[in-house]
């Protein structure tokens, strides 16, 4: 007879799940020991783990089936069972297969990486359970990558073989096709403007001869919803208060291998704008706020302008603290006069205050480095304009590789925030040993090591040694950027500079000059400052006198080959980019004046001024367009003579690109230029992101240079200007910021030295 508490506990699937059914009647016990069999790959403790009856406790039908479904929601097994034997529990588990591998045949148009990556988001992935249901899902999620691209043709077929120790792997034939293609786009309704017109402010288009690159002729929802969106905002942008989109229908050839699109809309008058009120809290003055209102009473009405007032008034109620203000537009409009007046309701909501200011990242940098760019203090009002101020000028620091500011709530208040300035630092140190070869400097060895951030102080201490042909340069610099808590800058140079004109397209002689100069940088506003600066220097000039130009033979004989100057340098600088390496807005005005003066043997001035914009377009943010002017003028004083090699000179990387380094201006009898007193430079260039390369180090360019240089005999006239064009590539070299051009010099006179490529070691800007 058998023992009547050896009672199988077998349960269905379906009664397992259901909480309400018992898994068997059974009669209940004391569990002395618990037996698990049927496991291969998983562990007996993973069954452990998951049961909820433990040895010592009763097990009765309800505890039974809580132990069915506990171990079925792991998901690890496709069959549990429960049995008895005498007083010792047996659990009998059917593991599922887990995955071994995973292979993707078949795939172009991703990479296989790409692809995985999709099936894990789809919870396919090697060493996980094996489940058909996922996999279906899984099989859905290539489909829609593909799709996405607009391969509408697309197949996958999954094979899935056994392996041994309960295993399966997975094998992916993908069949791409070939790509769905817009074969045409129609607009419906449109009466004010052509169908061609508002094609343009779409991105999704027809195959053309730059589509095989942006893959803009690939139908995307997302594409499409923004492309109806930008339709919109045209219309919207242009007084079309009532314009709607009345239906868009996307259909596909039997094929899938043509897209045709058909949006119908309905342009409704245009209408102009009528009255502006202002409701709610003013905590400005009306008047004020008008101001932040770009439109006019009888303008067309213009949502985008709309938008931008907004804006503009709330980050004026920003900079006063109230950092949640919020600003709300409500139009009254008159259909019959097309008229929409508009109320701006003003809410600014508490005013916000700074608890605290963190800086989380400078591992190496003080925080009094960090802190003392910041102009949004603590225990101060919290201000828009600061934050966006501080981030700025951390950025110029030139000691970080990226700057982010937050601004999380303090939890428990209304009228507080913290300051979260996060910062990754970069490596401001270098050691440089180097021999290259560029066109002006033909050999050249360099060596130099630098620290711009001493022991994370902010001083800056360098010392360069630089053997080049044309020049060479042996250097110690030290800046203390806060020399006074009031932001004076002062800095100590010592240097040598040595000068060999003979591998140059200008007129030949050597120099030698050494010297000291201490220089002062003095802030006068946020973007306001003076420099000053005091050198004392000597000058060994060497001549040939076979060959030399005449005038610099007289300059000999009129002070020597030995001469002592004692320079003056001050300057102005008004400077709102915002990063000095890689400027994307803002403005630059410099003027720059050096006197040489008593108790120096010469006596002279020269003036610089240089005046730089950039601008980059919010909807285009990866394009800068930058344009620069400069303009330069010296004299000589006291019934001296300017020295020669205090000349202007142009032509080259830095100024007129494309034709030889300094070789533009007037020349002397062999044809080398003698450089000038008086120059104008102007560029115009358009700046982006290199295809293919994320990092910003690297610039990609297009620009026309002008320029020229006169002497003190010629009357300077537009006649005079040489001019090119071309592309250029920046980049932000471990050994410093290289630039490349190729030009197409296109007005030249007879005589020039064209050179279509060079480049450059220096400033990008």
């Amino acid at each position: 007879m058998k023992n009547p508490r050896f009672l199988p506990l077998r349960l269905a699937v379906a009664c397992a799940l259901a909480a309400s059914l018992p898994a068997l009647a059974i009669q209940p016990f004391v569990v002395k020991d618990i037996r698990v069999e049927g496991v291969q790959r998983t562990e007996a403790g993973t069954v452990f783990s998951y049961l909820p009856v433990k040895v010592g406790e009763r097990l009765d039908d309800q505890k039974a089936a809580q132990a069915v479904r506990a171990l079925y929601a792991t998901g690890f097994y496709a069959d549990v069972r429960l049995e008895a034997d005498g007083d010792v529990l047996v659990v009998f588990v059917q593991e599922r297969p887990a995955i071994a591998a995973i292979e993707i045949e078949g795939a172009k148009e991703f990479t296989k990486d790409n692809l995985k990556d999709g099936l894990k988001q789809a919870g396919i992935s090697e060493s996980k359970i094996y489940d058909k249901s996922v996999l279906d899902r899984a099989e859905k999620e290539l489909k829609r990558q593909y799709t996405s691209r607009g391969f509408y043709s697309s197949k996958v077929r999954t094979t899935v073989t056994p392996l041994e120790r309960n295993r399966v792997s997975l094998r992916f034939d993908i069949e791409e096709g070939e790509v769905t293609r817009i074969a045409d786009i129609n607009i419906i309704g449109a009466k004010d403007f052509s169908e061609r017109q508002l094609l343009r402010e779409m991105q999704l288009t027809t195959p053309g001869w730059l589509t095989w690159l942006t893959k803009d002729d690939q139908y995307s929802k997302q594409k499409l919803t923004a492309d109806l969106e930008s339709l919109r905002s045209f219309y919207l942008n242009r007084g079309y208060l009532e314009f709607n989109i009345e239906s868009t229908q996307v259909s596909i050839t039997p094929d899938r291998e043509k897209i045709f699109i058909t949006v119908a809309i309905n342009e409704g008058p245009v209408y102009r704008l009528g009255d502006i009120r202002f409701g709610g809290d003013l905590l400005v003055p009306e008047r004020e706020l008008r101001e932040f209102v770009s439109l006019r009473t009888g303008d067309t009405f213009s949502r985008e302008r709309i938008i931008e007032s907004v804006k503009r008034i709330t980050d004026r109620l920003g900079n006063d603290g109230y950092s949640f203000a919020n600003v709300n537009p409500v139009p009254d409009v008159d259909r019959e006069k097309r008229i929409a007046s508009f109320t701006f309701f003003v809410d600014p909501g508490r005013r916000v205050y700074v608890r605290r200011v963190n800086v989380v990242g400078n591992s190496r940098t003080q925080d009094a480095v960090v802190r003392r760019e910041l102009r949004q203090l603590e225990n101060s009002w919290y201000s828009l304009e600061k934050i966006a101020r501080s981030k700025e000028r951390l950025q110029r620091t030139g000691y970080f590789s990226e700057v982010n500011i937050e601004t999380p709530s303090v939890a428990g208040t209304a009228d507080q925030v913290d300051v979260v300035v996060t910062v990754v630092e970069k490596n401001t140190g270098s050691f440089n040993f180097g021999i290259g070869y560029s066109q002006a400097d033909s050999v050249t060895v360099s060596a130099s090591v630098s620290q711009a951030n001493i022991f994370g102080s902010g001083n800056q201490l360098a010392f360069q040694v630089n053997s080049g042909s044309v020049n060479k340069i042996y250097s110690i610099t030290y800046v203390n950027p806060y020399w006074t808590v009031d932001g004076i800058a002062a800095g100590i140079d010592l240097f040598r500079r040595d000068v060999d004109t003979a591998d140059l397209a200008v007129s030949s002689y050597k120099t030698s000059t050494s010297g000291v100069g201490v220089n002062f940088g003095i802030p006068i506003t946020e973007y306001d400052a003076v420099r000053v600066g005091f050198t004392a220097e000597n000058t060994l000039l060497e001549l040939d006198p076979l060959s030399s130009p005449p005038r610099y033979l007289d300059f000999v004989n009129t002070f020597g080959e030995e001469t002592d100057t004692f320079r003056l340098n001050v300057g102005y600088s008004r400077d709102s980019r915002d990063s000095l390496t890689y400027p994307t807005r803002g403005w630059l005005t410099d003027i720059g004046l050096e006197v040489g003066m008593p108790p120096g043997d010469l006596r002279y001035y020269r003036v610089n001024l240089q005046q730089q914009f950039l601008w980059t377009p919010e909807r285009i943010g990866w394009l800068t367009f930058l344009a620069n002017a400069e303009l330069g003028y010296a004299e000589g004083l006291d019934d001296k003579p300017l020295p020669f090699f205090k000349n202007f000179y142009a032509g080259g990387v830095g100024s007129v690109r494309g034709f030889e380094t300094a070789s533009l201006g007037p020349r002397d009898i062999n044809g080398d230029a003698l450089g000038g007193n008086r120059r104008v430079i102007g560029n115009l260039e358009v700046l982006f992101p290199m295809p293919g390369i994320k990092d910003k180090s690297v610039r990609l360019s297009t620009f026309v240079d002008t320029g020229y240089v006169w002497g003190a005999l010629q009357d300077p006239s537009v006649d005079d200007l040489r001019a090119s064009t071309g592309i250029a590539v920046s980049w932000d070299s471990p050994v410093g910021p290289l630039k490349f051009s190729f030009s197409y010099p296109f007005r030249t006179q007879d005589g020039d030295r064209l050179e279509r490529f060079q480049f450059q070691l220096g400033r990008i800007f």
